[in-house]
């Protein structure tokens, strides 16, 4: 069975401490809370409380491994990065990842 988007190399759910030291991870945006509101790598809008959402070009966001877990990646920190949903399901197992930024702020 594939190992479901947004879980450990082991398929399990991410610890809260992991998610929050990945969400900080993110850009913060001026003006805003970076509690709630922050943007990923492709300029994309993620939201604290979307954690695993998955509406479209909405603002939930999943933890990304950079090196994919498909190609030996694993769980350390520095492996992990918070993206969009829609920007982490275009970038799946490519490594090095390019062009997988589909949602990005306005």
């Amino acid at each position: 069975m594939a190992r479901k988007p947004n879980t450990t190399r082991n398929g399990n759910s991410f610890s809260m401490e992991t998610r929050r030291t990945v969400w900080n991870k993110a850009d913060t945006v001026i003006g805003r809370d970076s509690s709630v509101i922050r943007k990923d790598r492709c300029g994309a809008f993620i939201r604290w409380s979307s954690y695993g959402v998955t509406d479209k070009n909405g603002d939930g966001w999943e933890i990304d491994h950079i090196k994919p877990v498909a190609k030996n990646g694993g769980d350390e920190l520095n492996n992990l990065q918070p993206l969009q949903w829609q920007n982490n399901r275009k970038k799946g197992d490519d490594y090095p990842a390019n062009n997988y930024c589909m949602i990005s702020a306005k």
